[in-house]
């Protein structure tokens, strides 16, 4: 299995907007082979933002990173640039393998 996590730092004010955004986001994940699970997690305040991750289930790496090369990955991510206004900095990337 492994773990995909993208974490962002959303400025005060914007936390509802951008999880309105998440909510009515058309990911195309069902269809994707190798897809397990998706969330939306809220972390920690901070001074000037919220943390937040989105966090993904696969089978496995290799069907992640397939998926990220697809057309429904395109698609999903078609209008990311559109919410640039609730950031502070790009989102961060990280991947785990999952051991137990």
């Amino acid at each position: 299995m492994y773990i995909a996590l993208n974490r962002f730092k959303v400025k005060h004010g914007m936390e509802q907007e951008f999880e309105k955004v998440w909510r009515n986001r058309e990911t195309h994940l069902d269809e994707v082979p190798g897809f397990c699970k998706f969330n939306l997690i809220k972390g920690p305040k901070h001074d000037d933002h919220c943390i937040y991750a989105s966090h993904s289930l696969w089978e496995s790496e290799k069907l992640f990173i397939a998926w990220t090369k697809s057309e429904n990955f395109r698609q999903a991510h078609k209008n990311a640039g559109k919410s640039k206004e609730f950031y502070l900095g790009h989102p961060v990337f990280e991947g785990f393998e999952v051991i137990i």
